[in-house]
């Protein structure tokens, strides 16, 4: 049975919350009894997940870092969903994503932009679970990841069911802002260094690019680009809500 370390209570508490996966196993500084801790607490007590109150010395020995603030967890394998239980859908595709610091901030901007399923190439994160959980503030646990070991043949299938594709890239594109991001649609953007691949921008419906304020060449990193696509997605969708 493969155990995987989490760290901190948010790292924890998204773990038990966001159910994607087992949690085995918590350990918390004995001296620890802030609210956020308790509730943490009950929601494994109700989940049966083993508890144990050690020393501060304890929980050093065991974490990777030293910013746990008194709290790890031992967790199983990540499940991931499937596309096909996606309502609404507001997809996103991260290639090239190599650093799972970045990763893990992908994750956080994605989910808190109302992405619904984002889809990954087929990857092993699972040794990185530590840094992912993290980076992420828990939201590589809450978001659907969906795990695709060939992505443009996904992407043709959800093409067939109305869904454009937008690929973040400059060539024959138009400003981010101009896209319409009203109904389910398909969101692309790769690493700063290699980009997306030409299998995926072989099937793109529109090119769009952020614009900058000055003369600067350099791509954005991936977590910068998917903030600030995925957040006029999210500022369009919630437009028409209110209408």
């Amino acid at each position: 049975m493969e155990k995987y370390l989490v760290e901190g209570n948010i790292s924890v508490k998204a773990a038990l919350m966001a159910k994607r996966r087992e949690v085995y196993e918590i350990y918390v500084d004995e001296k620890k009894k802030d609210k956020d801790t308790h509730f943490i607490l009950m929601q494994a007590n109700k989940n049966d997940v083993t508890v144990h109150r050690v020393t501060r010395e304890k929980i050093e020995e065991l974490a990777q870092g030293k910013t746990h603030g008194g709290m790890i967890g031992f967790v199983g394998e990540r499940e991931y969903q499937k596309i096909e239980e996606i309502k609404d859908p507001f997809y996103a595709i991260a290639e090239g994503i190599e650093d799972p610091f970045n990763f893990g901030y992908i994750c956080r901007s994605l989910y808190a932009a109302g992405c619904n399923g984002l889809i990954v190439p087929q990857r092993n994160y699972s040794t990185a679970v530590t840094t992912v959980t993290k980076s992420s503030a828990g939201a590589s646990e809450y978001i659907s990841l969906i795990v695709s070991d060939d992505i443009p043949a996904l992407v043709t299938d959800l093409k067939k069911k109305g869904l454009p594709l937008y690929c973040a890239m400059r060539k024959d594109a138009i400003p981010y802002t101009h896209a319409n991001y009203h109904q389910g649609f398909i969101l692309a953007f790769g690493g700063e260094k290699r980009g997306l691949s030409k299998q995926l921008l072989a099937l793109s419906d529109q090119n769009i690019y952020i614009p900058y304020a000055n003369d600067f060449k350099n791509a954005l990193n991936g977590a910068s680009a998917a903030s600030i696509l995925a957040f006029e997605a999210f500022r369009q969708r919630d437009d028409q809500k209110t209408r």
